[in-house]
């Protein structure tokens, strides 16, 4: 038999136990080609540059382009 508590944990114990698992917005950064929003260290998703230079070919809908 596995053992049990003897008494019952205050919810307050708890939440700071777990203070650190709450969620964090993401740090997001504005794309200097575009200006639109993207997130650090990565190739721009609406543009496809990253550190100035085209890094990523970007698809256009036919209806995009238009």
């Amino acid at each position: 038999m596995t053992p049990l508590p003897k008494r019952k944990y205050p919810k307050a114990r708890q939440g700071k136990r777990r203070s650190h698992m709450a969620l964090k917005p993401a740090g997001l950064t504005t794309c200097p080609q575009c200006r639109n929003a993207r997130l650090p260290h990565t190739a721009c998703p609406s543009c496809g540059y990253y550190k100035r230079a085209n890094a990523v070919a970007i698809k256009t809908t036919k209806a995009a382009a238009e």
